[in-house]
């Protein structure tokens, strides 16, 4: 099964490319091989999320997949930051679609091999990464929008398409944030499950000097965010709403699917203790007690 992921993206060229990005984001692409492909996030000063993105370092450039709309305040920032750098930074626009594979089952692609892979598919050459989505790694596929035809037909899918409301299901069981789709930009990587041994990490404290860097060294530090990435439970829950405990605010929720969602909640609400969403009660559940997926069925494949 595979599913249509919103994207905008951005194409890093220029003889300090590396270095370039490299200072800009939290992770270490510099330590990534060629090719190599990580998570990652670009924060303000106060070491707040502006965007999450996957940073494919290739031969000749650096792709950066984004969420969609996401591309063009990315390239902004980016921009502001060349002084004598050699670099250019080109917004890819509709160049380019990206879908995700619910396995790595994909003509071409090696399982045994890196973490990004670009090979021909369908008389395209196609870039594709290991991104675990659903609980489970899987491929997201990246190609010419102009291919799109070609591509999905070879991809030779008995299930076919998937929603991608069936795709948000399987990562909320699996404790998996979308930081935009979720509604998590401005918040602190730690607190949403981007720190090392998080379900998503995109952090390196050992990279060097970035945007926000300083507030990151001092969180390390301290080893301890007053808020965590935890998952509610409830009918008919409203998205990206204040989540209250006895009337005082102590969170806020992403999208829900599935009667869940992922929320940036404080500690102090505690699992099993009974929130409210909008309004709406909700229980609280650690992110490790995650139902498994069903034998059968979409999920079969996260």
């Amino acid at each position: 099964m595979w599913t249509r992921i919103p994207s905008s993206s951005l194409r890093v060229t220029g003889a300090d490319r590396v270095d370039f990005v490299q200072g800009q984001m939290t992770n270490d692409l510099r330590g990534a091989p060629t090719p190599g492909l990580v998570a990652c996030a670009f924060l303000n000063v106060r070491g707040q999320i502006e965007q999450f993105a996957r940073a494919y370092k290739r031969r000749d450039d650096i792709y950066l997949h984004l969420d969609a709309e996401q591309s063009g305040p990315l390239a902004a920032r980016l921009r502001r930051y060349i002084i004598f750098d050699q670099v250019t930074v080109e917004d890819l626009g509709d160049t380019l679609r990206t879908i995700h594979l619910w396995s790595e089952d994909l003509p071409g692609w090696n399982p045994a091999g890196g973490a990004a892979q670009q090979f021909e598919l369908a008389g395209s050459v196609v870039l594709a990464g290991r991104v675990n989505r659903t609980g489970a790694p899987g491929l997201d596929l990246h190609y010419l929008t102009a291919h799109e035809e070609a591509v999905l037909a070879a991809l030779g899918s008995e299930e076919g398409e998937g929603p991608i409301s069936t795709l948000d299901a399987a990562r909320i069981r699996a404790g998996i944030p979308d930081v935009t789709r979720d509604g998590l930009t401005g918040t602190l990587p730690q607190e949403i499950g981007l720190d090392v041994g998080g379900p998503l990490p995109a952090i390196s404290y050992r990279k060097g000097c970035y945007v926000g860097q300083e507030i990151m060294a001092r969180l390390e530090a301290r080893g301890n965010a007053r808020y965590h990435l935890a998952r509610l439970v409830g009918e008919n829950l409203p998205a990206h709403a204040e989540v209250t405990r006895g009337g005082k605010v102590v969170g806020q929720s992403g999208l829900f699917a599935g009667g869940a969602g992922l929320a940036r909640l404080r500690k102090e609400a505690l699992p099993g203790e009974t929130v409210e969403v909008g309004g709406q009660p909700a229980t609280v559940e650690p992110l490790s007690a995650a139902e498994p997926p069903p034998s059968a069925g979409p999920s079969a494949h996260a």
